[in-house]
């Protein structure tokens, strides 16, 4: 009998699934939307439900599934408890068990969304052919995945790879959602480097093209740093330089292969990782230098495929 396996992201808006052969190839793919009523009661009976029309559509017997992996958008310890989310309402409860009495399929693995991500990009994507790879997502925040010797490195409490929150400015003041101050998200996301560049544009008196624009965002920002613009290349530089300077900080405590960079903001391509690189170099010692910096290769595919991934390891 041929057997298969699912991979459930699920984010704040719609839940993305993806149905896998044994061999990791992806049959079907589709979305459902994140129903977050009544503090997200729905959300695991809603997928346990569009899983059984799919299976029937496709005449699979459920005995055929080996597992179902899911990425959930916030700290989960080993055994598949969610140490509150949120993002979805959810409190502290066990999802696996949960699943695995919705659906009756007992093998359910569960991590962070980031961190299955960085898993799915080390397997199948820009970080495939590496053991110990380092994703930084940088999007709406910033957030990571660390993958050593193959494996997700969660922590004590699920918790590994908030990258996002590491410290790079001691003089700033503005909150970051965290509660602390200076944290690399209030930087190098794309809210973040929108914010900086509001900021710049009202201390500076360089000429810009940025500031004929309606609505600024990241994009535009690196749109016209890459056309010569000095003062967006000054905010790609300081951008780029946290960046650099994080990376060069994670490297000192787990020495990756790789760093994949992901997320809205890595759509703009080499000029990003070609300056976090040169900023990483400046700023890490002999040993840990000429790394590799790619980009994320799955896009949105990225969390089911490594939801996969922990089913078929």
């Amino acid at each position: 009998m041929k057997k298969y396996c699912l991979g459930v992201d699920i984010g704040g808006t719609t839940v993305k699934i993806g149905l896998f052969d044994k061999d990791g190839k992806v049959l079907d793919k589709w979305e459902i939307v994140t129903r977050k009523d009544e503090g997200g009661s729905f959300i695991l009976s809603d997928i346990a439900a569009s899983v059984d029309d799919k299976l029937k559509q496709m005449s699979i017997d459920k005995s055929a599934v080996i597992g179902m992996g899911l990425g959930i958008p916030g700290p989960i310890t080993s055994d598949g408890t969610v140490l509150k989310c949120v993002n979805l309402g959810w409190g502290i409860f066990n999802v696996a068990e949960e699943v695995t009495k919705l659906t009756g399929i007992e093998n359910v693995k569960v991590g962070n969304d980031a961190n299955v991500a960085a898993l799915g990009e080390m397997w199948q994507g820009g970080g495939k052919g590496y053991q110990n790879v380092v994703m930084i997502t940088l999007g709406t925040g910033v957030g990571g995945g660390i993958i050593l010797n193959g494996k997700i490195l969660t922590g004590s409490k699920g918790a590994a790879g908030e990258i996002g929150h590491i410290t790079v400015n001691f003089d700033e003041e503005d909150t970051c959602n965290c509660g602390k101050r200076g944290c690399l998200e209030q930087f190098a996301s794309a809210t973040g480097i929108v914010k900086e560049a509001k900021r710049l544009l009202l201390v500076s008196d360089k000429s810009s093209k940025l500031r004929d624009l309606q609505y600024l965002s990241a994009k535009s920002i690196f749109d016209a740093a890459k056309e010569g613009d000095e003062l967006a290349n000054d905010l790609v530089d300081q951008l780029t330089r946290y960046l650099g300077v994080a990376a060069s900080h994670i490297a000192a405590v787990v020495d990756p292969e790789v760093f994949v960079i992901g997320g809205g903001v890595s759509k703009a391509g080499d000029i990003l990782t070609t300056r976090i690189k040169q900023n990483y170099e400046k700023n890490v010692m002999f040993a840990l230098q000429n790394k590799e910096f790619k980009l994320a290769e799955l896009g949105n595919d990225a969390g089911i495929f490594g939801c996969a991934k922990m089913v078929l390891d």
